[in-house]
């Protein structure tokens, strides 16, 4: 645990090193240092939320922690919101533009780090932030709070909600969200999310649809009487090899993945039941329906094949996040505006030692402090972020909350992530959507021109479809 009892101090030495710019609006400066005295505040919630590391859907203690938070600063709650009970919307203000900002605070299962530079299991933990979603409710709340106090402040009309959004890994949260109405008076959404390094790009994501493939089979010894039986988990590995070799006649752009979440009992018992659970991503939702219809017929195939009978769940599926380069270019120049993240002596230590586990860090350390280059480019992950960007026009920052170079979902990136080094990353977000905040309250013009593009780009005829179907939010997919 080295270094970590340095990287937890929070002092005023910490807000100071990711301290804005002056700015010469004195109102924004006012808001800006008001999320620098929130530090200590953000870095006990991120904390907390890094230490309950609640999996998608059982965030019980996450989400009324937030909704605490929130109720104390004056706003309305709504909680259990499109029928997910850890789900909310807290609201303040009555007249004007609504901004929503999105906050997620699910972890991932089976990742497990102490908030240490070496590799460190804490025992009896079943999962982990390794995707830094302590720090995106932390940072959305931080924010949500400052722009309520610079409406309070500056009489402009407007209001404010924070959008509370459980089971982002897989479990599709925000779009049941869209699909409940909840977003159908929004005027702008603004979210982030924990990064290596900082960033407002405009970058698409894939679109994605997963779902819990189910082999039923018969069971008998399998040395006694192998003729009786019918191996469920067979079917399981038929499926596999015949999708394997699907992916040499997919598009480019195409990902599949998959893990055998059961596969039988006992090597002398011919599996019953066996289980495998598939992603299948596409640039487009028409590009992910015609992956997954031919998944789908190598399932019956591999039932008929092996004797066995096979049924799927969809558990989830996210569209495409639709950039909006009117609102990128505008966080962009708001970031830059903010600035980096600086590291004390010990941070940088902590960094170094981090790094060592990398095979070919991709950035330096001096990146932290930087700002990436903007541009529109295709990336190949996804979000249920996706489907809110097409309910409403969307717009996201990455800040570094992790060691240069940190891929996401590892155990590099939990260790980050309950640290300073996550909790300075975390106040950089916040700030720039607060400015982005502001400047869609205050200009009319840019409001217009993003919503003209958003028009655009979807379509005079667009009708919202989810790749999820009308399937009720699967509550218990992580349990």
């Amino acid at each position: 645990m080295r270094h970590t009892a340095s990287l937890m101090a929070a002092t005023s030495l910490l807000a100071a090193c990711i301290s804005a710019p002056t700015h010469a609006d004195p109102a924004e400066a006012a808001v800006l240092a008001s999320i620098d005295a929130r530090y200590d505040q953000t870095a006990s919630i991120a904390t907390q939320l890094w230490d309950w590391a609640e999996v998608g859907y059982q965030e019980t203690k996450s989400s009324a922690l937030l909704q605490q938070t929130l109720a104390a600063e004056g706003f309305e709650i709504e909680a259990g919101v499109a029928d997910i009970p850890t789900a909310f919307v807290a609201s303040y203000g009555s007249s004007g533009p609504v901004i929503a900002i999105l906050a997620e605070y699910d972890a991932l299962p089976g990742v497990n780090q102490a908030a240490s530079p070496t590799r460190e299991r804490v025992r009896g933990k079943l999962a982990g932030h390794a995707c830094g979603h302590n720090l995106f409710g932390a940072g959305s709340v931080t924010a949500a709070i400052a722009i309520k106090e610079w409406l309070d402040e500056s009489g402009q009309p407007g209001t404010i909600r924070l959008y509370g959004t459980p089971a982002e890994e897989g479990g599709s949260g925000k779009v049941y969200m869209v699909r409940a109405g909840l977003f159908d008076d929004v005027d702008f959404a603004i979210h982030w999310h924990a990064d290596d390094e900082n960033s407002a790009a405009a970058q698409t994501t894939l679109a994605n649809r997963s779902a819990k493939f189910r082999f039923t089979g018969a069971a008998a010894h399998a040395a006694a009487a192998p003729e009786r039986g019918r191996s469920a988990r067979d079917g399981v590995e038929a499926f596999n090899m015949m999708v394997n070799m699907l992916r040499e006649h997919v598009p480019q752009d195409s990902r599949i993945h998959y893990v055998i979440t059961s596969g039988g009992t006992a090597p002398n018992i011919v599996p019953e039941f066996a289980e495998v659970f598939y992603y299948a991503r596409h640039p487009s939702p028409s590009g992910v329906e015609d992956i997954w219809t031919r998944m789908e017929d190598a399932a019956r195939g591999a039932a008929l094949g092996t004797g066995t009978t096979v049924e799927w769940e969809v558990i989830h599926g996210n569209n495409p996040l639709l950039v909006n380069e009117v609102l990128a270019t505008e966080m962009d120049a708001n970031l830059r505006r903010v600035g980096g993240v600086d590291y004390t002596a010990g941070e940088l230590a902590f960094v170094e030692e981090i790094r060592a586990s990398f095979a070919n860090p991709a950035l330096s350390i001096e990146s932290a402090s930087e700002i990436q280059p903007y541009e529109v480019s295709l990336g190949y992950g996804s979000t249920d972020v996706g489907d809110v960007s097409i309910a409403v026009p969307t717009v996201g920052v990455r800040t570094a909350t992790w060691a240069p170079g940190t891929a996401a979902h590892t155990w590099q990136a939990v260790a980050a992530s309950g640290t300073s080094i996550g909790h300075k990353g975390t106040q950089v977000a916040a700030k720039a959507m607060t400015l982005m905040a502001i400047d869609l309250y205050t200009d009319p013009e840019l409001r217009a021109a993003a919503r003209a593009e958003f028009d655009a780009d979807r379509g005079e005829d667009y009708v919202y479809s989810s790749l999820l179907g009308d399937r009720d939010p699967p509550l218990d997919y992580r349990r």
